[in-house]
């Protein structure tokens, strides 16, 4: 198997877990990651938990498919190290700020005049073309500026609220891994390399506009942002007698069919719940009536009864559940993989299916610096008692 950017060769100078998790997808999908590192290693190699230090399963789970390979760019060797690989790259994701890689002599001009073919995306906070340009940003800052906490908080008597999940780092991640993608495949037309600005800060507003700038959309305004559905403060797993379930009847005919099984067929007919725009009109109180009902049955019931009716329902899960999942287990979502250093793993597979270039898992996550020597000698550059210097 070789996936379908078999040959594509990306330098990956990213940390912690936006570009870490675009490059994991690049890698998946066959390309030949390189994981720049400083001496220190990237810094989410020590999130706990852990077998050893710097191997935190966070990193395991964002770093597989790559080697990785130390070098101190603040140095003249490093920088020289770096600029020999850059020669015969295709791809090199960063996430510092501009300003640091204009520093370092690693800016687009310099890197394009070496390689015209290269795609250099950087991905940090905020664009350049605005006044946020050059702050320090993380996936907190990110989730607190662009709305998303707020979101998450509303109505709720103890404020805003981070999701529970790096949503900013994972969806900024997903927009790098698309760029680039889109990016080589426009090279393969012009034969010209291009630079790509990913701001997290940008990206998540956009992420989360499509739905909520709802009545802002309009000009002159036609109410608030924010789509009401979603913030409707009844809208959460519905307790049942026993437990909870996740419901959510949608079209016409299948509010219809909830209400013919849950033994109350004649709100079908009221017209605050018999069409889409009426439903949407009074949101708050479908979902307060959904709540009442569903609470005088147990889970397994619910799911039997709704499941038969073909309606979308299920039993809310906690993540250790979905290990055991019978969906998951069929599919081989989850791996049993051996580390060569971190033993015995469970990883996820790769989600995405291609039916004749599909990507694989050919390594997992390196130690620090584990392929320096490898990957330095492919370049022609030399590396003498970990200080590196060119024999070309």
């Amino acid at each position: 198997m070789s996936g379908p950017l078999k040959g594509v060769r990306v330098l990956d100078l990213t940390s912690v877990a936006m570009g870490p998790y675009a490059t994991q997808i690049l890698g998946d999908m066959g390309a030949d990651v390189v994981k720049i590192e400083p001496q220190a290693g990237d810094v989410f190699r020590h999130i706990a938990p852990c077998v050893h230090e710097g191997m935190g399963a966070a990193f395991l789970n964002l770093n597989r498919n790559k080697r990785s390979a130390v070098l101190d760019l603040k140095t003249a060797a490093g920088r020289e190290a770096l600029l020999a690989l850059v020669k015969e790259a295709d791809v090199l994701v960063f996430n510092v700020r501009p300003q640091s890689m204009q520093k370092l002599g690693l800016d687009y001009a310099t890197l394009a005049a070496i390689n015209p073919r290269l795609i250099y995306c950087g991905a940090y906070g905020f664009s350049e073309r605005g006044p946020y340009a050059g702050r320090p940003a993380f996936d907190d800052i990110v989730q607190a500026m662009s709305g998303a906490a707020a979101l998450q908080g509303h109505g709720s008597e103890s404020g805003p609220a981070y999701m529970n999940t790096i949503l900013a780092d994972k969806v900024a991640g997903l927009t790098i891994a698309y760029s680039v993608s889109m990016a080589l495949f426009e090279r393969e037309r012009s034969g010209q390399g291009q630079a790509i600005e990913v701001p997290m800060f940008e990206t998540v507003v956009s992420f989360l506009l499509t739905e909520h700038l709802a009545g802002q959309t309009f000009r002159p305004a036609r109410g608030p942002a924010g789509y009401d559905r979603v913030l409707s403060e009844h809208r959460r797993p519905y307790r049942t007698k026993d437990g909870y379930i996740g419901l959510l009847p949608y079209t016409d005919a299948q509010w219809r069919r909830f209400f013919e099984v849950a033994g109350c067929a004649h709100h079908a007919d009221d017209p605050r719940f018999d069409k889409t725009a009426a439903r949407s009109r009074h949101i708050d109180t479908l979902y307060a009536l959904v709540t009442e009902i569903v609470a005088q049955r147990g889970t397994d019931e619910w799911v039997d009864v709704l499941s038969a009716a073909d309606l979308p329902v299920t039993r809310v899960l906690r993540p250790e559940q979905l290990l055991d999942d019978e969906h998951l287990r069929t599919t081989g979502f989850f791996r049993a993989d051996t580390h060569p250093t971190e033993g015995a793993l469970t990883t996820v597979a790769i989600p995405v299916t291609f039916s004749r270039t599909p990507g694989d898992v050919r390594r997992l996550a390196p130690n620090l610096g584990e392929h320096t020597e490898e990957v330095l000698a492919e370049a022609g550059v030399q590396n003498t008692l970990g200080t590196v210097s060119s024999t070309a």
